[in-house]
């Protein structure tokens, strides 16, 4: 029986077409699909079937057959545990989107060993996985109401690259599809960039839509200061930090991001572009650091969602940010190590912002020793 193909630019209602998609999943059936980069053929991965679109599949030496496309980042670390460091960087900055993570399946917990024995030896390959989150809504909707992943192919048989229509895609399926969803062209057109990572390096393997060199700026370790105002403490930090992991890495200040290290600062109640006070200002020109450029900015999701840690100098900064942003909070710490205040100087004499200068330095020297700063690519 031939598929049945659905254009997608004239469904009356998108929900009818994911509970058609879902229902061929969960019935072990193929269903090609959209992606922002290309079409895949998948299958629901807890259950048979997944050998058959294997078979479509371009054999790659070290990798798996077939990637596992999950909902979330979050989902991400059921499958594989041991996401950290660069790659849990790239996969949190980059996802949903155009990036495949080629990623370790060495921990006892990950949920694939509970797959069935010929989906296992699909979806494993030399005791890695290869894992997606697509950016095209459609495969999200479906997951959201399905018991676990899809497992999917990007069929090439012939090396012409992957398939950017529907019917580039079925034309090299044979006769093992239930279900064709058209949404026309992709919108990238090429694929999507698949990035082998552990937690101190990651290694471009096939290139795709977003370029290597922002894949370096994407896995960069960014910390993030946070005050009140973003015109005394943090910035003192920020720059503090920038000059103290400069000496450590044996370049400029300006240079850390091309090291992978990224800093900034923001303020819980900052009004935009206010300068640094002029107290802070001398106070770091004693130790050589010139903030007299600094510009303050408020504290926003954007900030937040991207930055690895955030150090707060108080208390009362890490509560607020914990109870806007719960999701952040395993990334929010005081910025002392024994969470104490960082002495607030606003209004005070510049002894006093000497003094909030020295603690700061201390604080930061105790958490540097904690930090991996090593290279990122492999």
């Amino acid at each position: 029986m031939p598929p049945k193909i659905i254009d997608l630019s004239k469904t009356d209602d998108p929900r009818d077409v994911v509970h058609l998609a879902v229902q061929a999943l969960a019935e072990s059936r193929a269903v090609i699909f959209p992606t922002e980069t290309d079409y895949v053929v998948a299958v629901a991965a807890r259950r048979h079937g997944v050998e058959r679109i294997a078979e479509l599949a371009v054999s790659r030496e070290g990798e798996p057959l077939l990637s596992l496309v999950v909902k979330s980042v979050d989902e991400a670390f059921d499958w594989a545990p041991r996401l950290a460091g660069v790659g849990q960087r790239i996969a949190r900055r980059c996802w949903p989107g155009p990036v495949s993570l080629i990623v370790a399946d060495d921990h006892a917990e990950s949920l694939v060993h509970r797959l069935p024995e010929a989906a296992r030896r699909s979806v494993v390959g030399n005791g890695r996985l290869r894992l997606r989150v697509p950016g095209h809504p459609l495969l999200g909707d479906c997951l959201r109401m399905l018991d676990g992943p899809v497992a999917v192919a990007e069929p090439d048989p012939a090396g012409r690259g992957v398939p950017v229509t529907a019917v580039e895609c079925l034309e090299r399926c044979g006769e093992e599809i239930t279900l064709v969803l058209d949404d026309g062209r992709t919108r990238y057109a090429q694929p999507p960039t698949t990035i082998s990572v552990d937690p101190s390096s990651f290694q471009v393997v096939r290139p795709g839509v977003i370029a290597e060199e922002s894949i370096r700026r994407l896995a960069s370790l960014m910390v993030l200061f946070v005050c009140t105002g973003n015109t005394c403490r943090s910035p003192m930090a920020e720059s503090l930090f920038r000059d103290m992991v400069a000496k450590q890495l044996g370049c400029r200040p300006d240079e850390i991001e091309s090291q992978g290290v990224v800093v900034a600062s923001a303020g819980i109640a900052a009004w935009a572009g206010g300068r640094a006070s002029g107290n802070a200002v001398e106070a770091m020109e004693e130790r050589g650091i010139d903030l007299t450029s600094h510009a303050s900015q408020p504290l926003n999701d954007d900030l937040v969602r991207q930055a690895d840690l955030i150090w707060t100098m108080t208390n009362s900064h890490r509560a607020a940010i914990t109870s806007q942003f719960p999701e952040a909070a395993p990334r929010v710490s005081v910025l002392s190590p024994d969470r104490r205040d960082v002495l607030d100087p606003i209004g005070g004499p510049l002894p006093v912002y000497r003094e909030c200068a020295r603690q700061i330095h201390d604080h930061l020297a105790a958490r540097l020793k904690t930090l991996d700063l090593g290279p990122q690519r492999g």
